[in-house]
């Protein structure tokens, strides 16, 4: 297991004074499933990043977060680790690629992040490098950290503690932290439930890593569905979802829009194109009947283009 209860139980502590305990709803969708939203869309920065960057930071030696804090991520983490080092008084400088949609950037830079916008290939290699020529600053990773992954798994015991009866869940798969930390602790507290990971057609590594065994690299194509997807899967990442998921659930853009459209008509929520896989992927009955739970894991897209994706698919 990649974390263990008694690091998710101190991140539940860790980050109470700032992350939510968001809500549990049903959604009402024709559907062959029971399908229940956890809003992670209703976080102060409107993105559950803001667990797992709030419990690093209160775990990070000090004398390292002292000279700030670094991190790597096209907009959700960036917020969440800006947002964390403003209440800390440190500075927080963001590495995120030259697709990183207008308006998240725009935010992170209100919480008084620095932004540095690099090509995809610079922006992924900072994940594994774990650094920036030029600055010294604690990394925060944005999936590939146990705390971080902690953090996220405090979504899990919500989960059970609302809802105690679920049959499956589905979550956003985009490094893969937020997957691997629900599904740590579900797998010791509700170890019957389907665990599916949800991905998208235009950047589906872990899809293809599980049907090959190993990692593989896909084609990557830019989308509105910009808070998940990449070219390939950290090996140890994979290794945790061999472990822990039931397998991955490829989502359509069409789905996805079609997802987010429901969302605001059903529950008057906007969701991101991450979250909507997950929901499409649970309404559509990817994820089997009965009580269905998909991870909506954050909220921040441009309204125009939510607005676009979802006005011209009225019914």
């Amino acid at each position: 297991m990649p974390i263990q209860l008694a690091q998710v139980e101190t991140a539940r502590r860790n980050t109470a004074a700032v992350a939510l305990r968001t809500p549990l709803v049903r959604c009402y969708a024709e559907s062959p499933a029971e399908v229940y939203l956890k809003l992670e869309n209703l976080q102060p920065i409107g993105s559950f990043k803001i667990r797992g960057a709030a419990n690093a930071m209160a775990l990070a030696p000090r004398d390292r977060l002292a000279r700030g804090v670094l991190t790597a991520s096209a907009g959700n983490m960036a917020q969440g680790v800006a947002f964390c080092a403003r209440r800390m008084g440190i500075p927080a400088t963001i590495i995120a690629p030259d697709t990183a949609p207008a308006t998240k950037i725009r935010a992170v830079e209100r919480l008084g992040g620095r932004v540095i916008q690099v090509p995809f290939a610079e922006w992924w290699n900072t994940f594994e490098t774990r650094a920036y020529p030029g600055i010294d600053a604690a990394f925060i990773h944005a999936f590939d950290d146990l705390d971080v992954m902690a953090g996220n798994g405090v979504i899990a015991l919500e989960l059970i503690e609302d809802v105690s009866d679920l049959d499956a869940v589905v979550i956003p798969w985009g490094g893969g932290g937020l997957a691997c930390g629900i599904a740590a602790v579900l797998r010791v507290r509700a170890p019957h439930l389907r665990i599916y990971a949800a991905e998208v057609e235009t950047a589906a590594p872990l899809a293809a890593a599980l049907a090959a065994g190993e990692p593989r690299t896909v084609d990557y194509r830019p989308s509105f569905v910009d808070g998940i997807g990449s070219k390939t899967v950290f090996r140890n990442m994979f290794e945790h979802a061999q472990k822990l998921l039931d397998g991955s659930l490829v989502i359509t853009l069409a789905e996805a829009a079609q997802a987010m459209k429901v969302a605001a008509e059903r529950n008057r929520i906007i969701v991101e194109g991450a979250s909507a896989c997950a929901i499409a992927a649970a309404l559509l009955g990817r994820a089997g009947q009965g009580k269905v739970a998909a991870i909506v894991s954050g909220g921040n897209i441009d309204l125009d283009k939510f607005a676009e994706l979802t006005v011209s698919r009225a019914s």
